[in-house]
């Protein structure tokens, strides 16, 4: 196993952009996109660490960077973080150059300005007046930002980007904030205060990375543990690297730039990287997450490359979004119940499959390849727990086979499926014992799921099962009072959530039930609509843990036929 190659350090404000270091957006990444909600959370996180009372030190969060020779960095995340803290800095010293204007201690005020700008900012090159700055931004930023920012010259209102915009907004903003803070006193020394104060007490974890592919991999790494980073930037910077290499075109990069934009507004940054592995192993060999940059970097590589993966991400980001959503338009009324059904399970393993399937079957073999992915998933990873990293490598090659031509038939897919189908033995006997804790959610959803689908192949009516009409009834009740000693703690506690001490009742009736004995409960289970609560007051005297097994074991019985998909029998 190669070794990762980064460092990881903790860092202040002032360490960061201290000691000559340069940092840069790649040309590629986002654009600058905070808003006034969290410039006002970063404001009063600046106020909480200034204020007599205040927390010693802040701490910001990650930034990812990539360097050669530890002086020269690339964000490769933070940029919105790093860009705002140097806005802020300017508006600082916005606020000294006021105070010079104003001829308020001028000569002093004009050291603190100078002292602040190359401490934080950079300087000017004192023969062409050019900014030698700290940070540069992406191709669409850094121009508003060296020109106009940097230098503190008046900002333009018209012809700006919509990015820039938001930077020429955020200057204001905290420029005025800091004048109705600080200001107002006309105390140069307060001003750099400040800013000297503030770069100490403000920290991050600073993870530099060699090159690309020790980025994604911490990237990944980081998610694993909850810590939310996008690695979308990433990937966008080196496929668009790949095309800046080839040809300079502004107006294909451009128009290429709005593809890729308006892919990640249909999935969301975070939601990308799950796409695009979703999108590779429906084509391709399984790959892991932690693997997906390397196996993109190997295999796109020109121009051509790129274009032909934009335009297959674009035409399978519709199926991909709409396979979360039952109620897209994409669905017809049957796929809509199977959609609802996987979703309700909590079963993504399929989706690589799912889109090669939407791709290139008709939509009545789409249909029926749904079908048998929403009763596996009910199979296999509901009612039998089984690991879901085998199931997805089994849809993933199906996928891989199917989009390269080497399954052109239904019945070879069909066997390829056999190995995730569990067998009616071991199904039923999963089911027998299955308990799903209805105080969790999801398990109520899936419960009240189970109980319809039963009820249907009873008495093949159709219920609403998203009807406040009806609920759970839990015949031992969750919380027993006086007619249940029957049952020990133990017992309470390993048979109450058994689906065989479950049925569904008028929700009326249960709430009237309540806690009752089991004699008063039968009565009302025999005027209820369900068959299975008449069934439960037709053959029971009373209630014990023998016949919650007897009832869940023909339960179990019922489902090996409800949740079958004929092909897949053996």
């Amino acid at each position: 196993m190669a070794v990762m190659n980064f460092n990881t350090a903790n860092q202040t404000y002032r360490q960061l952009v201290g000691n000559g270091l340069i940092y840069k957006v790649p040309h590629f990444q986002r654009d600058y996109s905070w808003t006034e909600e969290e410039w006002d959370d970063l404001w009063v996180d600046i106020q909480g660490v200034l204020s007599p009372s205040g927390e010693q030190s802040h701490y910001l969060g990650y930034l990812v960077l990539q360097s050669k020779d530890g002086k020269n960095f690339d964000i490769i995340d933070g940029q919105q973080r790093l860009t705002t803290l140097s806005i802020f800095a300017l508006a600082i010293i916005a606020n000294l150059n006021r105070l010079v204007d104003e001829e308020i201690d001028p000569e002093n005020n004009k050291k603190r300005q100078e002292q602040l700008r190359n401490s934080f900012i950079g300087y000017l090159d004192p023969v062409t007046l050019l900014p030698k700055s700290k940070l540069s931004l992406n191709r669409n930023n850094d121009s508003f930002y060296q020109n106009y920012l940097v230098p503190l010259q008046k900002l333009p209102l018209r012809n700006l980007k919509a990015t820039e915009h938001q930077m020429r907004r955020a200057f204001e903003w905290f420029n005025t904030q800091i004048f109705n803070q600080y200001g107002v006193q006309k105390d140069g020394a307060i001003l750099a205060q400040v800013l000297d104060s503030l770069s100490d007490r403000l920290f991050f974890t600073v993870i530099t990375v060699t090159d690309e592919l020790n980025a994604y991999k911490v990237f990944e790494t980081l998610n694993a543990r909850g810590v939310k980073l996008s690695s979308t930037d990433l990937l966008k910077n080196y496929l668009f690297s790949v095309i800046h290499r080839e040809v300079q075109d502004q107006r294909e990069l451009n128009a290429l730039d709005e593809k890729w934009e308006i892919l990640v507004s249909k999935l969301g940054s975070e939601s990308f990287p799950d796409f695009l592995r979703t999108y590779w192993n429906s084509k391709n060999r399984f790959v892991r997450h932690s693997e997906l940059f390397k196996a993109i970097r190997n295999t796109i590589k020109t121009r051509g490359e790129v274009f032909e993966l934009i335009r297959n991400l674009e035409a399978d980001a519709d199926t991909y979004v709409a396979l979360s959503k039952p109620e897209d338009t994409l669905w017809d009324k049957q796929q809509q119940q199977y959609i609802r059904e996987m979703r309700m399970f909590n079963v993504r393993q399929a989706y690589p499959l799912l889109l090669t399937a939407k791709r290139t079957l008709s939509a009545e073999n789409f249909t029926k390849i749904l079908k048998a992915c929403a009763v596996i998933s009910f199979r296999y990873n509901v009612i039998m727990n089984l690991p879901a990293n085998e199931q997805e490598r089994v849809y993933t090659s199906l996928a891989e086979q199917i989009a390269n031509g080497k399954i052109t038939n239904m019945p070879d897919i069909f066997h390829g499926l056999r190995v995730v189908y569990p067998p009616d033995k071991a199904f039923e006997q999963a089911f027998s014992d299955k308990q799903l804790k209805t105080t969790q959610s999801r398990n109520k959803k899936i419960v009240r799921y189970i109980l319809f689908e039963l009820e249907k192949y009873l008495s093949t009516q159709d219920y609403d099962i998203d009807s406040e009409l009806y609920s759970i009834e839990h015949i031992l009740p969750e919380n027993p009072e006086d007619g249940w000693d029957q049952f020990s703690d133990n017992d309470h506690e390993q048979f109450v959530y058994r689906l065989g001490n479950m049925i569904l009742l008028n929700d009326k009736a249960n709430r009237e039930l309540k806690n009752k004995p089991f004699d008063i409960k039968r009565q009302v289970f025999e005027k209820s609509e369900f068959m299975i609560a008449k069934k439960v007051a037709a053959e029971n005297k009373e209630w014990q843990t023998s016949r919650i097994s007897q009832l869940q074991s023909w339960m179990a019985n019922q489902a090996k036929t409800i949740w079958k998909i004929s092909q897949l029998q053996n």
